[in-house]
């Protein structure tokens, strides 16, 4: 009977060991915030009456005006100029700095030396291994300042983004409330580093302070607003994070008029191509069918890497309202100009939705497996339509219908095929010709 006892308190000891050595082992993979220890914004002592600015690159020898925006290289060295204590930034690249940099206009110059002007004495720089992490990689772009200032939009740090590509993002200013949670997103990406594996848990004070069905309520140039945070993959959407793709779903359903939405690449397959991705097709459809009197509008990039399926899948879409006035699709290509030596000059790579109730602004193109296995960020700002145009909303109207009334937008026409991978200018004169029976512009 004793041996017996002894047995069963050994299995006892051991088993308890193990379930200590499991906790310690769980503990110790937990993320940490970083700067926690120096974060004196508290959550209920934060500002929220911000200011609001749009900034756009628009390269210079595209003729398309500014349209209540400044321009991205000027909004950043202000954002920088109201750094005391920390800048911190997220961005897919760095590469203000390349080997055709010296012919590059100036504006791509000047960001560097105030960023790392100091690198040898107070920058740190984290590599992250998203390969490895999400089986994807970081396409996230945003800034934060002070935990109180804050950047989200399309451009990263690449000399390209501040001269011969076509961007757009927001700065807000003066709004720790509302950039506190963007740190939290900023905190997570930053203890990643050297990490092959996402950890069993996370920090309690990485989880979201706003979401969808909690919007932070706000005031943006004087004007009521609601705002709030998504994120991408799922594994980084910690409690309460709204994921990517449920926001871009509530913007969709909540419109009542018109949805105009500004993106690079729409392509509703999987990247091996062999998967219908149904996920934002599907939503614009449900749209299109379930509203009354809904307008839709596509600007999509018109560019080397245009996958000759989008054309099936826009056609597909617009067949929904051939024979209804009850819906409208629209849908423009966006044609940047070719250099001679190959460079596209003027892409349009902006990345937001706008409706006659919200914004979104994110970081992610709407391809099969980019919400999946790509990291990205995005902001939803929601306000009600003002007389005086003064809201992000109208604002961001005002520059979606810019772009669509430019000439470098063309209309996708029936047997006309958009030639996106060769383009050919000459003096800015475009030519057409004949391409396998079907007349190509």
């Amino acid at each position: 009977m004793s041996i017996s006892k002894g047995k069963h308190k050994c299995i006892a000891i051991f088993a308890l060991v193990c379930c200590c050595a499991v906790l310690i082992a769980l503990i110790f993979s937990a993320v940490d915030v970083w700067g926690d220890d120096e974060d004196d914004i508290a959550e209920g002592k934060c500002s929220s009456a911000c200011r609001v600015v749009l900034v756009e690159n628009i390269p210079e020898d595209l003729s398309i005006p500014y349209k209540d925006t400044v321009s991205l290289a000027a909004g950043l060295h202000e954002l920088l100029d109201q750094a005391h204590r920390s800048v911190e930034i997220v961005s897919p690249w760095w590469a203000l700095n390349s080997t055709e940099y010296e012919s590059k206009p100036p504006q791509a110059k000047q960001v560097t030396p105030n960023i790392l002007q100091c690198q040898h004495l107070c920058a740190e720089v984290h590599y992250l291994n998203m390969k490895a992490l999400i089986k994807g990689q970081l396409n996230s772009s945003f800034w934060v300042v002070d935990r109180k200032h804050m950047y989200i939009g399309s451009a990263g740090m690449d000399w390209r983004s501040l001269s011969t590509m076509k961007e757009l993002g927001i700065i807000i200013y003066n709004c720790s409330c509302l950039v506190l949670d963007l740190h939290k997103i900023f905190s997570l990406y930053w203890q990643l580093q050297y990490k092959d594996f996402l950890p069993s848990i996370w920090s309690k004070k990485l989880n979201a302070l706003y979401n969808r069905d909690n919007n932070l309520q706000l005031h943006l140039n004087d004007t009521e607003a609601k705002a709030y945070y998504s994120s991408s993959p799922d594994v980084f959407c910690l409690k309460k994070r709204t994921k990517d793709l449920e926001a871009i779903n509530r913007v969709i359903q909540e419109a009542e008029t018109f949805i105009y939405i500004s993106i690079t690449n729409y392509l509703p397959i999987s990247s091996n191509g062999i998967v219908y991705w149904s996920r934002i097709d599907n939503m614009l459809r449900e749209a299109l069918i379930l509203k009354k009197s809904i307008e839709v509008r596509l600007l999509i990039s018109c560019w080397e890497q245009t996958d000759p399926l989008t054309l099936n899948f826009l056609w597909s879409l617009k067949a929904l309202c051939t024979e209804s006035v009850r819906c409208s699709v629209e849908v423009k290509f966006f044609i940047p100009q070719k250099q001679s030596n190959g460079d596209l000059y003027g892409m349009n790579h902006n990345r937001y939705m706008v409706t006659d109730r919200s914004v979104y602004i994110g970081n992610l193109n709407w391809v099969g497996n980019e919400f999946v296995y790509s990291a990205g960020v995005g902001m939803v700002i929601s306000q009600q339509v003002e007389q005086n145009n003064s809201t992000v909303v109208e604002r961001m109207k005002a520059v979606f219908e810019r772009d669509w009334h430019s000439h470098y937008s063309k209309t996708l026409q029936p047997n006309k095929i958009p030639a996106c991978n060769f383009i050919f200018f000459l003096k800015n004169t475009l030519f057409t010709f004949n391409y396998k029976g079907k007349h190509v512009w």
